[in-house]
């Protein structure tokens, strides 16, 4: 699995050469054949397995996944003709001064897919696939197209729920993943090299699978395996059941070569759900922590911990001032079910607790010296509490999430307030600027930041009284990078 790769949006460009290449061999292949053959027994008589239909489930879903059109546009160099070295800083600050040539790189452009799961215009996607993007178009199966907005993001899960102004939209019917078999007929629909509404078939291969492709400290990995093909593009598109019903997006395969070669993955709806409703509601995922350190149970593991059972989720640690301490969870139990549902593995712990919002109590029944009990938890967020996080605009505009700078950095550097950089995304502001993960903000043009909050106000008086200076329209931070002050200057623009 250390061969898998994420499907990142393929370059407008390139995908008319992958195009070309298959035409000739499809061309004659006109009669579709049943994906299910009759068998014959080795003894006398003979089974024959009904033929699967997956025409209705096709109609049905096509109208309803969407193609995601990004743009991003590089920011400007300079190249010094005339004068002495560091024209980019000089150039940042001062403005082209004659002696440097701008040189502006040309747009960049790339796709992947989209479900659409409102009439109004909601649309769910990957996170990778309108990352750091500068515009995004929407073009649905009628060939309409609309301009999208990011209406929030979530790293941790890789999805991400876009807005265009439309009404009456042919909306997906959602399925539920939980109960999907494995063994059980999938679809995967999507636009993998911009070949427009896809249609797929496969098998769900495998459920509750951590490939280990998303970054960050909390990052929930629980993907359905299905053996439907999926290529560059199809990222964000639908997997659904025959019934037509939306059961997973899809997000990765794995793969040598870049290209589909036998196993594609998909995020459940069962995660999808929670997200996308924090993220319409609150702009930010309410995400609940149980607070303890899981890994698999293996027979080594078992014999030497001296365990029951080779299922379930063994406690390794318990954080401080987490919701398992304080229920009384304890370093050495096995976690076998939440809320009564059978849990066998890390990654379905993770999508159980995914469901919750932080101030939600869930049963947790563990397995201690091979006694059972079961635990009400009341679930807490990253911060420690019940509270609700607002809306982060600042950390879509700026490419970066945040969280309050503990009170053990601030007396270890002797400052009074502090933001700590908590994650920093690709072709995002943060990331341009090279501002890093764990990155302290201490001041923001010269104001103290405590919170999102504080700088959020500061962007916001930065936009509302900003003219045509650079020093107008930037955001200049100051702080601690790994114990050492540092500055940076951000173009808001």
């Amino acid at each position: 699995m250390n061969k898998t790769t994420i499907i990142v949006p393929l370059a407008i460009a390139a995908m008319a050469v992958g195009y070309g290449v298959g035409r000739a061999q499809n061309s004659n292949n006109d009669t579709p054949t049943s994906p299910i053959e009759s068998t014959q027994s080795s003894f006398s008589g003979s089974f024959a397995t009904p033929t699967t239909d997956f025409t209705a489930a096709a109609e049905n879903t096509v109208n309803c996944v969407v193609h995601i059109m990004t743009k991003y546009n590089p920011k400007a160099t300079s190249s010094n003709y005339g004068r002495g070295g560091g024209g980019d800083l000089f150039d940042f600050f001062f403005g082209d001064r004659g002696g440097f040539q701008q040189i502006q790189p040309q747009p960049k452009q790339a796709s992947g897919s989209g479900v659409i799961l409102e009439k109004d215009g909601y649309i769910v996607t990957n996170n990778h696939v309108v990352e750091g993007a500068d515009s995004i178009t929407v073009v649905l199966n009628d060939k309409r197209s609309f301009v999208a907005k990011i209406v929030g993001t979530d790293p941790s899960t890789d999805l991400a729920l876009i807005k265009v102004e439309a009404t009456d939209l042919p909306a997906i019917k959602i399925g539920d993943s939980e109960n999907l078999r494995i063994g059980e007929w999938v679809l995967a629909v999507g636009n993998p090299f911009n070949l427009t509404s896809t249609v797929t078939a496969g098998i769900v291969s495998a459920k509750a699978r951590n490939i280990n492709i998303l970054s960050g400290d909390i990052k929930i990995e629980s993907f359905i395996q299905t053996d439907a093909a999926v290529n560059p593009g199809n990222s964000g598109g639908a997997l659904v059941n025959t019934r037509g019903e939306l059961v997973g997006i899809n997000a990765a395969i794995a793969s040598q070569t870049g290209s589909y070669s036998g196993y594609s993955f998909a995020i459940p709806v069962s995660i999808m759900n929670k997200v996308v409703n924090d993220l319409k509601k609150y702009g930010v995922v309410q995400r609940a922590l149980l607070g303890v350190m899981v890994q698999d149970i293996t027979s080594e593991l078992a014999k030497e911990k001296d365990l029951s059972v080779l299922s379930g989720a063994y406690v390794a640690n318990v954080n401080e001032k987490s919701a398992a301490k304080d229920a009384g969870i304890e370093v050495g139990d096995v976690i076998t079910k939440i809320n009564g549902k059978a849990v066998k593995s890390v990654p379905e712990v993770q999508e159980q607790v995914s469901k919750f919002s932080p101030g939600n109590t869930i049963n947790v029944t563990v397995l201690r010296k091979k006694k059972e009990l079961t635990i009400p938890v009341v679930l807490k967020n990253q911060q420690g509490d019940t509270k609700i996080v607002k809306q982060a605009v600042a950390s879509n505009e700026l490419g970066a999430t945040f969280e309050p700078s503990s009170d053990s950095d601030k007396e270890k550097y002797g400052i009074s307030s502090g933001l700590t950089v908590k994650t920093v995304s690709k072709g995002g502001k943060f990331a341009v600027n090279g501002i890093p993960v764990g990155f302290i903000i201490v001041k923001a043009n010269n104001q103290p930041v405590n919170s999102v909050e504080d700088l959020q106000s500061i962007i916001n008086s930065i936009k509302k009284n900003s003219g045509e200076k650079f020093n107008e329209q930037a955001l200049f931070i100051s702080g601690i990078n790994k114990g050492k002050v540092a500055y940076f200057a951000i173009d808001l623009n």
